[in-house]
C-alpha cells in the first residue's frame, strides 16, 4: 500500500469513528433530554407542596427541584420589592419580585408577575399591594446569575436585568432568605396587576436532528472510501 493511500486510509477511519461516536452521543442527550422535560412536566402538574423550608435549602438544586410546584404562606413586603427588566409576549416591563415573610422568620422572593413599564411605579397599582395573610402557589426557580450577555445587575443604581437572589436579599438588607425564588401562578392579584403565571418552560431537543447529521457524515465517509478505491484500482489512460 502507498504511503498516500495508507495516510487517507487512516484519515478516513478516524473521521469515521469521531461521526460515530457524535452520532451516538447525541443519541443518548436526546433521552436525557426527554427524561428531563418529562420530569419537568410532571412536576408542573403535581399537586402544589410546602416550599422547601431551611434545613431543606443546603439541598435545593436545579436537577432536583427546578420547576417544581410549591405553596407559600405569610406577608409580603411590599416595601422592598425589585424590578427586573424582562420582554414578554405582552411586550417589555418588569418582573415584581417581592420578599414574603413566611410565620418562621425566613424570607422567599416572589416573582409576583409582569408590569409594563407604564405601571413600574407601585403607586400605579396599588390595588395589587397585597396586605394581610396570603397564600401563593407556582413554580420553585433556581436564582439566576448576576449577568446576562447584554446587561449586568447594577444594585447601587436599583436596575436588575436578572433575577439573582442573593444580590437582590444584600440590596434590600434581607437575611434568612431561600436560595430559590417562585414564579407565581396565573391566580389573578387585585387591579389586574402583577400578571402572573407567565412562567416559559422550553427545552431544545434538536439531538435527533444531530445524531442524523453525524451518522450521515458517518455514511458519507464510507461512500468516499469506495470511490477512492473503486476509482484508484482503475489503470490510467496510459496504461499505468
Amino acid at each position: 500500500m502507498k504511503a498516500r493511500h495508507f495516510a487517507l486510509a487512516v484519515f478516513g477511519l478516524v473521521l469515521f469513528a469521531a461521526f460515530i461516536a457524535l452520532g451516538i452521543w447525541q443519541v443518548e442527550r436526546r433521552s436525557w433530554k426527554q427524561a428531563l422535560i418529562a420530569r419537568v412536566d410532571a412536576r408542573v402538574h403535581a399537586a402544589p407542596v410546602s416550599a422547601p423550608g431551611p434545613k431543606e435549602w443546603p439541598a435545593v438544586t436545579a436537577a432536583r427541584d427546578e420547576y417544581r410546584h410549591v405553596r407559600l404562606e405569610g406577608h409580603l413586603l411590599n416595601g422592598e420589592e425589585t424590578l427586573v427588566y424582562t420582554a414578554t409576549d405582552l411586550g417589555p416591563g418588569y418582573w415584581v419580585m417581592t420578599p414574603l415573610k413566611r410565620d418562621d422568620g425566613t424570607i422567599v422572593l416572589v416573582n409576583r408577575g409582569f408590569v409594563p413599564t407604564a405601571r413600574r411605579d407601585p403607586s400605579s397599582r396599588r390595588q395589587g399591594e397585597v396586605k394581610g395573610e396570603v397564600t401563593i402557589t407556582g413554580l420553585l426557580r433556581i436564582s439566576e446569575p448576576s449577568w446576562t450577555f447584554l446587561r449586568s445587575n447594577k444594585p447601587a443604581e436599583n436596575r436588575w436585568y436578572s433575577r439573582d437572589v442573593a444580590a437582590i436579599a444584600k440590596a434590600r438588607h434581607l437575611s434568612d432568605v431561600a436560595p430559590y425564588f417562585v414564579d407565581a401562578d396565573k391566580t389573578p392579584n387585585p387591579g389586574g396587576l402583577p400578571v402572573g403565571g407567565l412562567t416559559r418552560i422550553h427545552f431544545r431537543n434538536a439531538h435527533l436532528q444531530y445524531a442524523i447529521t453525524w451518522f450521515a457524515l458517518a455514511l458519507m465517509v464510507i461512500v468516499g472510501a469506495f470511490i477512492v478505491v473503486k476509482y484508484e484500482g482503475k489503470p490510467s489512460a496510459d496504461g499505468t
